[in-house]
């Protein structure tokens, strides 16, 4: 029989189980090794799971080392597979001649694209919307910009870690293998990656700000570079400022190297008054 607390029926998990898995995953935000990547995080999350399942040390120890190879993916997302994990070694504890291979096989080929999905949906979109939010607050002075961004960001982005564990245990094996091969993967990927370069382009014009004061002519008819560009194509100058740091970027300089050109040119640029 099902009980109320129980996932499936005749399953030894329960949704406690589940949310502790999930509970545990915010260790990949932190954990972490050049070597193998997230792969301790994820044993660690399992591991009340193994517990669980498995009576003796023997078994215990063999699922620990199972879930001690490589593995990277989306930290919010990681929990569909730890929800995979935790069915396909519920079904190994409960059949003789399970291929206990398979359980690291699926996790392998699903991880990649499944980080695909996460990078472009959480940091490329969700991240950006976020902080977009919170940035045109906090330049007006308001304390809500800093608590938008948390919230807007944290509330999707950590509720989906619970619900994909549920998800995840729920579905099986089968569910991301199945959206790969109908190419539901690709367009969600696509999608995601189109909205937040729109994200990215609505940012630009609004949290990038570049003014040349200097003035050509005088009396009245004096005019500022600045307003000149502005009356070729508003926001032009963040434009160009954007497109030459994607050039450096692109020209392998480092973030930190391009972040101390900005702060010289800004200081040179205040104290001589060409920027203003």
């Amino acid at each position: 029989m099902m009980t109320s607390n129980t996932v499936k029926e005749n399953s030894m998990i329960t949704k406690k189980d589940l949310n502790k898995v999930a509970l545990r995953s915010l260790s990949m935000e932190w954990s972490w090794n050049y070597e193998r990547q997230a792969n301790l995080p994820y044993c660690y999350a399992l591991i009340p799971i193994i517990n669980k399942l498995y009576k003796t040390d023997e078994e215990r120890a063999e699922a620990m080392k199972r879930h001690l190879e490589f593995f990277n993916t989306t930290p919010h997302l990681s929990t569909l597979l730890l929800g995979i994990s935790t069915a396909m070694e519920e079904q190994n504890a409960t059949e003789e001649n399970f291929d206990t291979s398979s359980i690291n096989n699926i996790k392998i080929a699903l991880m990649g694209p499944l980080a695909g999905i996460g990078d472009s949906f959480i940091w490329g979109t969700l991240r950006i919307i976020a902080t977009g939010i919170g940035i045109s607050l906090a330049r007006q002075g308001n304390i809500l910009g800093p608590i938008l961004f948390l919230l807007v960001f944290n509330i999707p982005a950590q509720g989906l870690r619970f619900f994909l564990m549920n998800a995840g245990y729920k579905l099986g094996a089968e569910f991301l293998t199945k959206i790969e091969k109908s190419g539901l993967m690709e367009s969600l990927t696509y999608g995601a990656a189109v909205l937040g370069l729109m994200v990215i382009g609505g940012m630009t014009a609004e949290n990038v700000s570049i003014n040349i004061p200097i003035a050509i002519g005088s009396g009245d008819e004096a005019t500022t570079i600045g307003d000149i560009c502005n009356g070729i194509m508003p926001g032009l100058l963040p434009l160009a400022f954007t497109f030459v740091v994607f050039f450096l970027l692109r020209k392998n300089f480092k973030t930190t190297t391009i972040l101390l050109l900005m702060a010289v040119l800004g200081l040179a640029g205040a104290f001589f008054g060409f920027l203003g």
